[in-house]
């Protein structure tokens, strides 16, 4: 069986979809590495929304979804930008699904960290910054989650200058009741971070993102850098204090990232590693025994798939990352809040489906040809 796929300039191509998916046992947390996927949320599709209203999210298949992440030994990074932070879901929105999902991981025994940002303000005060950050650090200390400490669009926009960042940082790390993970978002995921940590100059912002980790150690367990650059990354990692992690969130580069050289390794927070969980903790299962060759051998062909999802603008990879999930039978339904659905082309999910089943992605091979069939007919594509 064949299923004729659209390209990008008018024309079409033929492919054989596989017929098996790869193994994907359940298993339990890794040894040599921590990693977290950060986890998409799931619409409610017979809600009567505008993308101008607040989410509606269908909790059963939310929880669900991140039930499965803990099943294969992965951390959950709870409300963050795949979550639709700031593109979807409000600060209202995000916080129950805070609450809801730490009462879940406390069930299971699951590993999760949340995002803790500002957006329940658009600008204010560098003092209205800060408030805005204590709540939201409040309502995820109290769930019981390891609090993440996001980029502000509200600070970017207030800050006068490096020093203003080292205020407001070192204020929230100072009352953090226990160790955070900071997160420095590139302007490649959202383009209202321009200029972070109080210049555009990177090597300026990195001496004051290094400022505030070196002046809180105890604070800060680690940092997550989505930076998209790979030697950047390591440099950081290699100036870090004695005991703080680097996370990436690099979705170009993480195969080599994670698996290190001979001065040091990341650690993980990706939201590629939402469709890859499976694949990716059977990579990472593989590190834990000390075999490099194995785990780039199993990770490296995904990067293909990652690097489109995350293809310019990076910021509407969440689109990609919710229809393999639709695709791999985890919802029902092709549907985002805020409507974002819509934000990729019929070509760029074609491609996405070819390359996803290619690495063997979906549990039932047929229910996701089926499905790109379907979404293939909506768009006047005949078989």
């Amino acid at each position: 069986m064949t299923i004729r796929l659209p390209g990008g300039d008018g024309t079409s191509r033929t492919y054989e979809p596989r017929t098996e998916p790869l193994a994907q046992a359940p298993g339990t947390p890794f040894t040599s590495r921590t990693v977290f996927s950060a986890a998409h949320v799931v619409a409610d599709p017979f809600a009567d929304v505008s993308p101008d209203s607040p989410a509606a999210v269908d909790w059963d298949a939310t929880l669900a979804f991140r039930r499965h992440l803990w099943s294969h030994g992965l951390g959950v990074a709870e409300a963050m930008d795949t979550a639709q932070r700031g593109m979807g879901l409000d600060w209202a929105g995000a916080a129950e699904l805070i609450r809801r999902s730490a009462a879940e991981a406390k069930a299971v025994g699951g590993r999760i960290a949340c995002g803790v940002g500002t957006d329940q303000i658009a600008s204010g005060s560098l003092a209205e910054v800060r408030a805005a950050y204590e709540e939201q650090l409040a309502v995820v200390e109290e769930s019981g989650a390891q609090a993440i400490l996001m980029a502000s669009r509200a600070l970017a926009a207030a800050a006068r200058g490096p020093e203003d960042y080292l205020e407001v940082y070192g204020h929230l790390l100072r009352q953090s009741a226990e160790p955070v993970v900071l997160h420095w978002l590139g302007p490649m995921f959202d383009p209202a971070l321009e200029g972070y940590w109080g210049s555009s100059d990177l090597d300026a912002a990195t001496d004051t993102f290094l400022e505030v980790i070196a002046a809180h150690p105890d604070k800060v367990d680690g940092i997550k850098v989505s930076l998209l650059d790979a030697r950047r990354e390591i440099d950081i990692r290699r100036r870090l204090p004695q005991g703080v992690r680097c996370y990436t969130g690099d979705d170009f580069n993480y195969p080599e990232l994670i698996a290190g050289d001979e001065q040091g390794f990341s650690h993980a927070l990706l939201g590629i590693f939402d469709p890859l969980g499976p694949l990716a903790a059977q990579a990472v299962r593989v590190l834990d025994t000390g075999d490099v060759r194995g785990f780039r051998d199993l990770l490296d062909p995904t990067v293909g798939l990652s690097r489109h999802l995350f293809q310019t603008p990076t910021r509407f990879y969440k689109t990609g990352v919710v229809f393999l999930a639709w695709l791999a039978g985890h919802q029902s339904h092709f549907t985002m809040v805020g409507g974002l659905q819509s934000a990729r082309s019929l070509p760029h999910l074609a491609t996405a489906y070819e390359l996803a089943d290619g690495l063997g992605l979906f549990p039932d091979p047929k229910l996701a040809e089926e499905r790109m069939k379907t979404l293939l007919s909506v768009y006047g594509v005949d078989q």
